[in-house]
């Protein structure tokens, strides 16, 4: 298999893109349901094309490496040809296509995505799907570094911080860091076991989305999901949505933005914190957030005096505003500190960029398809850890699980698709089609193919269909028996103990 970039011709092509903003204020009557509680929404239209089909949130219109060149990564090494380091440090429009899957373990310091215009699509992989991992010591960086860039796609990629750093190194040590970008778009993503955040947004980052992915077990005493920003330089745009955060001691997740930010917290599980889930800081102003149809989770860590949704005034600098609405409260600890109230918003403080669905059924859409795919042991057992509310927050990384070797699919003529796809939806086997548009939707006949892909990954998990414009609209919530005491909109109901 050649390992040279294949160059493919350019197109321009333009898609309206539905952007859903809230139209009226959420109706509050205690008889309706959380769906019928949320506002009626209108679509926004937008120029541009979506990173792929069904992004949503405020990097939904990264493009990623589109009209670029194809890398097939068909080595595990570090570097060379035929390794995601070539393909990462590349200057041109580039899309990683995979056809090897296991642990990219790197022996040097990490690359750092600089180059703007780049999509890593860990959803070509074949067998069990690829893996990064720094090699501890003096070169236990963080695996994926985002710096000083823009336009970046990642989906389908875990990163598993299996060894340990330097002692002094442990600020350097996240998962994932977004540093200085914008229009980035991280999605189906699973990280754990870092000594700083799992997921760090730093300085002055713009247009941003954190999707459908799985933070856990951060080590401490640092054990941290997701800090949103640090060092802030002006006003940021940034959604979390559909992600689960398990197994942190809190930052489940922190925000401390400027004013004039728009931070949307929507759709996603927080399990098992142990000080505090969802933090709001003011120390640069004052952060305004929607936190609105997320479910708050007890585990075995949670205590009675853990904080799901607390407010942090040290150093504040300016009142926060919070619009907190349909969330869930499951178990024994405090919902909301008594410091939140005076800053509570009864609309949001920006227009939400997608229609939210209810808490219960974003539990169930986000432990049936959130991280990479196919789910490795270690992603199985965490979900399986909130379902049963077991599990704990863990002292020392541990084992990345082995993947399964598998076989790519057959492209022969290198486009980065397969041939068999390409039969049965109107591209060319035997010419480089990947920038064309085969059945005139307005997608590229390549990124329609890396959609499939994804699509039956996750699809093949038993997951409800989903929409393409809210990935979670039709799933449905099935599990109707807590373990112990649960909260939804204030209304409480008791039962037994966590497992611990």
């Amino acid at each position: 298999m050649s390992r040279r970039p294949l160059r493919i011709a350019k197109r321009t092509r333009l898609l309206v893109f539905h952007v859903l903003t809230t139209a009226a204020v959420l109706a509050g009557c205690s008889g309706e349901t959380q769906a019928e509680q949320y506002a009626m929404v209108q679509p926004l239209h937008l120029q541009g094309q979506p990173a792929f089909p069904g992004a949503r949130g405020y990097g939904a219109m990264a493009k990623g490496g589109r009209e670029g060149e194809i890398f097939f990564v068909d080595s595990l090494e570090d570097s060379g040809f035929g390794t995601l380091r070539e393909c990462v440090e590349a200057k041109m429009p580039r899309v990683c296509i995979f056809r090897v899957s296991g642990t990219i373990r790197f022996n040097g310091r990490p690359p750092v995505i600089r180059n703007p215009y780049l999509t890593i699509a860990g959803q070509t992989a074949p067998g069990g799907g690829i893996t990064l991992a720094h090699s501890g010591g003096e070169f236990g960086f963080t695996p994926l570094l985002i710096k000083e860039t823009h336009d970046i796609v990642v989906r389908h990629i875990r990163i598993r911080n299996d060894r340990v750093g330097t002692p002094n190194n442990r600020g350097g040590e996240d998962s994932i860091t977004i540093e200085n970008s914008r229009k980035v778009i991280i999605d189906h993503v699973s990280a754990s076991w870092a000594r700083d955040e799992i997921i760090n947004g730093f300085a002055d980052n713009d247009n941003i989305t954190i999707s459908d992915s799985i933070f856990a077990e951060g080590i401490p005493k640092h054990d941290k999901c997701a800090l949103l920003a640090s060092d802030p330089v002006g006003p940021q745009r940034l959604s979390f949505i559909g992600n689960l955060c398990a197994h942190n001691g809190d930052r489940n997740p922190d925000m401390n933005f400027p004013p004039a930010s728009c931070v949307e917290i929507v759709n996603n599980v927080f399990y098992n914190a142990q000080s505090q889930f969802a933090e709001v800081w003011e120390s640069y102003g004052g952060t305004p957030v929607s936190i609105v149809g997320n479910v708050f989770r007890a585990g075995p860590n949670t205590s009675d005096h853990t904080v799901g949704i607390d407010r942090e005034v040290i150093g504040s600098n300016g009142l926060a505003t919070i619009f907190a609405e349909g969330n869930r409260f499951d178990g024994q600890f405090v919902r909301q500190s008594a410091k939140v109230d005076e800053i509570l918003a009864d609309t949001p403080p920006c227009p939400l960029t997608l229609q939210p669905v209810s808490a219960d059924a974003a539990y169930e859409a986000v432990l049936d398809s959130a991280g990479a795919w196919p789910r490795d042991a270690f992603d199985e057992r965490v979900v399986r850890n909130v379902r049963k509310q077991t599990g704990h927050i863990k002292k020392t990384p541990g084992v990345i699980p082995p993947a399964a070797a598998g076989t790519p699919y057959v492209d022969t003529d290198m486009d980065g698709m397969a041939d068999d796809w390409e039969n049965t939806h109107g591209a060319r086997v035997g010419a480089k089609d990947s920038w064309e548009d085969a059945d005139s939707d307005g997608i590229s006949n390549l990124d329609a193919f890396l959609a499939f892909l994804s699509d039956r990954l996750v699809s093949g998990r038993d997951m409800a269909s989903m929409g393409a414009s809210n990935h979670m609209i039709s799933a449905i919530y099935a599990e109707t028996n807590y373990p112990f005491r649960s909260a939804i909109n204030g209304h409480v109901s008791k039962g037994g103990k966590p497992k611990s």
